[in-house]
């Protein structure tokens, strides 16, 4: 059987990854294939247990290591219990945030030395590596401004200042430009239909490209 593949969309808070991710899974679907659309920090029940630790704003006092460790420890079971299963029987995986954000946030924005980070990650990960990583990119202010007009209440990670955001942003930049086989940049400040026509060429380029459809 032909294996799957994992596709990852990331980026700026307020970007419209949902929106996205809901767009990619029709499409997916409409080419007759499995999908299987998961979540980071999340996607089993262990890792949403972590995930409502990292992101409980009553935990304020957390340590910048300490949160690094829970999000590995999540990713572990996360990649082990639900998304190597998943693209070993042909699926495609959808995946809103993966390890692109370790980098952006606890690295670019935090200040965790870079090694330590790539040592960790590369444990939780157990060899596994996304296919690809569609980043939505937007103005920080910007997104900020759609987060709040949301009328949610805001998480941990969501109520970080402007300057956190503004270098987690850098971050993904970054690794777009490092990595540009495996990152695909779009601009989320155009439309909504717009910026999902990207993401779903982007999708179908890399399904091609693999001989899945």
């Amino acid at each position: 059987m032909q294996k799957g593949l994992m596709v990852v969309c990331d980026g700026s808070n307020g970007a419209g990854k949902t929106t996205v991710i809901e767009k990619l899974k029709e499409h997916v679907i409409q080419q007759g294939l499995e999908v299987v659309l998961t979540r980071e920090p999340g996607g089993t029940p262990i890792s949403e247990k972590i995930r409502e630790i990292i992101l409980d704003k009553n935990n304020a006092e957390m340590f910048d290591i300490t949160e690094l460790l829970l999000f590995a420890a999540s990713r572990a079971q996360h990649v082990n219990e639900k998304i190597i299963p998943a693209v070993e029987r042909g699926a495609v995986v959808i995946c809103d945030r993966f390890d692109a954000a370790t980098f952006s946030f606890q690295h670019y924005a935090r200040g965790i030395d870079l090694t330590l980070i790539k040592t960790i990650n590369d444990i939780a990960k157990n060899g596994f590596q996304p296919d690809m990583n569609i980043i939505l990119d937007l103005d920080p202010v910007i997104g900020l401004s759609r987060v709040y007009g949301r009328g949610d209440e805001l998480d941990r990670m969501e109520d970080e200042k402007l300057d956190f955001l503004i270098k987690a942003r850098e971050g993904y930049l970054a690794q777009a430009k490092e990595y540009p086989d495996t990152f695909t940049v779009i601009d989320a400040a155009n439309a909504k239909q717009q910026v999902a026509d990207d993401a779903i060429r982007c999708l179908d380029s890399l399904l091609v490209a693999r001989g899945i459809i």
